[in-house]
């Protein structure tokens, strides 16, 4: 498992060099879509604003390029504006702070990321639901109507709890990432082993109401970012806290997902979508599952289990290197064809920044590097 195929240092070499490129045009950033070849500027509450910094992160780490590591700062105090503004901070501060802050403050032991780092994660442990042991996902700003949401996204903000847990030596913010696992296990994983957008409780009582489509294209529909949120997600809750009924969960939504992925090992943004709408993929849930499954092959004892979703992993990041990677100046981005939302034609068939940022650290985990989450 420690060879790796030419195209695998191309595409990494390529996607470094192409960073390094970008920085120089999009600079102190906060970039979501490309649109028309050129990526966007979201507002910096925006909960993809930290995944620029941590492509610059990732860069960085192997050109040691300085110029990629002070934009990176710059990044990051940009981010303490919504962080203190509170009113449009919400549960994804994980994807905010943890590719940002956090690396900073492990990899240069910068005091201030630290702070920053634990108020994040203070703001995120102070979203749990006592009564129906979630997170609540979204402010009333996004939607007023959200008040008992949880969202499959969430797991992968629960590494700052754990991060945080470890490093201030205080086991209740675990505890709060554990009681939002387990109630994804048992309100968000169905018997198919597939998981829906979103899970709408009573706020007060706690009680499940419903499934919500959200992104997906119903309540009972197979979202597909949503399955690759969850792979990666219960793989970091297990690696964090060795709970076997998380890396089971894992593979049997890794093994719905890949057992249905097209030839192109790219999925359709739902996989129940009807096959007039096939042509709507989703290029960034096929990164983040690529770096998911590195994750959870590396949990597995089982050499055989190893082997199959390191491989799988590998014809995933294949396939979108093959067919939906662009290493020309012609756009921004390194991946093409992501899809935000199809039921509201949002954003369908372009470029995502957070697609980008799963593909380069995926490729960097073949090649031996740890992830950022």
């Amino acid at each position: 498992m420690n060879v790796h195929p030419d195209w695998l240092d191309h595409a990494y070499n390529e996607s470094l060099k192409k960073v390094t490129k970008l920085s120089h045009k999009i600079g102190v950033s906060f970039p979501h879509v490309c649109l028309n070849g050129r990526y966007n500027c979201e507002d910096v509450s925006f909960w993809t604003s930290g995944f620029w910094g941590g492509l610059l992160w990732l860069t960085y780490r192997e050109t040691k390029d300085e110029a990629l590591k002070k934009m990176a700062i710059n990044i990051e105090q940009e981010l303490n504006v919504p962080l203190f503004d509170f009113y449009d901070i919400h549960h994804d501060v994980g994807f905010m702070y943890l590719p940002t802050a956090v690396v900073n403050y492990q990899w240069t032991g910068n005091e201030e990321s630290r702070r920053t780092g634990l108020i994040a994660t203070s703001h995120l442990a102070g979203r749990f639901n006592l009564k129906g042991q979630f997170i609540r996902a979204w402010t009333d700003r996004v939607d007023p109507n959200s008040t008992g949401w949880a969202i499959i996204d969430c797991l992968m903000n629960l590494p700052l709890l754990f991060w945080a847990s470890k490093e201030d030596h205080d086991p209740r913010f675990r505890h709060i990432a554990v009681a939002h696992a387990d109630t994804v296990l048992k309100h968000f994983v169905r018997d198919d082993w597939t998981v829906p957008h979103i899970v709408s409780f009573d706020p007060e009582t706690g009680e499940k109401i419903e499934n919500l489509g959200g992104q997906g294209l119903g309540p009972d529909s197979v979202w597909s970012r949503g399955q690759a949120w969850a792979i990666y997600g219960l793989a970091i809750a297990a690696r964090e806290t060795g709970k076997a009924e998380y890396l089971t969960a894992a593979k049997n939504i890794a093994n719905y997902f890949l057992s249905h992925l097209p030839e192109d090992r790219v999925p359709y943004w739902d996989f129940k979508t009807a096959e007039a709408d096939q042509h709507v993929r989703d290029s960034s849930a096929a990164a983040c599952t690529a770096s998911g499954l590195l994750e959870l092959s590396m949990l597995l004892e089982d050499q055989t289990e190893k082997s199959y979703y390191y491989e799988s992993a590998l014809a995933i990041l294949k396939g979108l290197y093959e067919n939906y990677s662009d290493f020309s100046d012609q756009q921004d981005a390194i991946l093409t064809k992501g899809t935000v939302s199809y039921p509201v034609n949002k954003h369908v068939n372009v470029p995502i920044i957070y697609g980008d940022y799963y593909f380069v650290e995926a490729l960097a985990k073949v090649l031996g590097h740890p992830g950022l989450f």
